[in-house]
């Protein structure tokens, strides 16, 4: 399967458009700064172990399959291995068509059609990305268009997974998240409690976490320490989501900016013919 090279001074990202329009993998100096994606899984086909993937047209989990949207209800089947509810919609599971690419810059782009009979999503949408490598960062423009004549749920993010040593260092500010039950499904929102407070510099492996970060303020950082190298996340304002995933015992976490709470997509319609854009960059530099 064919992938994209993106090269810019001492920044190399390579793009997998068949794999779910993922990121294979995104490296400084030769050294991973994502989780880098096997052989394996970009010939799969599926975006699912990328080091990044596309979240559209939501993100996260979507309770018993059940979407309400404007006084309609519409089942949708399960579509994650091992997981009962759908989960992250369907650009990391699609084949993207390339509409431009040099070494510098890729745009690539897929149509869905509506699939309500077999528990897809039930509405028409074009999802574009466009990818920027410069010298010292990683410009990543999302973007989802309604092909509808009527108002559709509509919302975009992405999944990046950060390598994670001993003392990698996470940052972010938000006032409010959400606490899950025990299939990470929303049950309350609250203030930030204080063990899971970043709003400084903090060691991501004094927590387990899985959860959506509610008006966060659109920047992270990350550091390597023993790297000597930092990270600096911004995101657009359509994006004030975060939602933060620290699994235990793996070598890997994920800081993904995301349009909406999980499970709250139905809360975001985008008008026939419009569009909803976002942009995420990841700034590269050395302690």
């Amino acid at each position: 399967m064919t992938l994209l090279l993106l090269r810019a001074g001492r920044l190399a990202v390579d793009l997998a458009p068949s794999a779910g329009g993922s990121i294979a993998c995104f490296r400084v100096d030769n050294v991973d700064v994502l989780r880098p994606m096997t052989a394996a899984d970009i010939e799969s086909g599926r975006g699912n172990n990328a080091a990044a993937y596309p979240l559209v047209p939501f993100s996260n989990r979507i309770a018993n399959g059940r979407l309400d949207f404007e006084g309609q209800v519409f089942q949708l089947a399960r579509n994650w291995p091992g997981v009962n509810h759908p989960m992250h919609g369907d650009g990391w599971s699609r084949s993207w068509r390339v509409m431009r690419a040099d070494d510098k810059s890729v745009e690539i782009a897929f149509e869905h059609e509506r699939a309500a009979a077999s528990g897809g999503w039930p509405f028409r949408y074009r999802a574009r990305q466009s990818y920027r490598l410069l010298a010292d960062r990683l410009i990543v423009d999302m973007a989802i268009d309604n092909l509808e004549d009527r108002p559709v749920p509509a919302g975009i993010g992405l999944h990046p997974f950060f390598t994670r040593e001993d003392d990698t260092d996470l940052c972010f500010a938000a006032p409010a998240v959400w606490h899950t039950d025990a299939e990470v499904l929303p049950v309350k929102r609250t203030p930030v409690p204080p063990e899971w407070d970043f709003s400084r510099l903090r060691c991501v492996n004094e927590v387990v976490l899985d959860n959506c970060f509610d008006g966060w303020g659109g920047r992270a950082s990350i550091v390597w320490p023993r790297r000597r190298l930092r990270l600096d996340l911004e995101a657009s304002e359509l994006l004030r989501h975060l939602v933060v995933y620290v699994p235990p015992g793996q070598p890997y976490f994920c800081v993904e900016p995301v349009s909406h709470a999980s499970g709250e997509v139905g809360a975001l319609p985008l008008a026939p013919g419009a569009t909803r854009r976002g942009e995420i960059v990841f700034r590269l530099s050395d302690l």
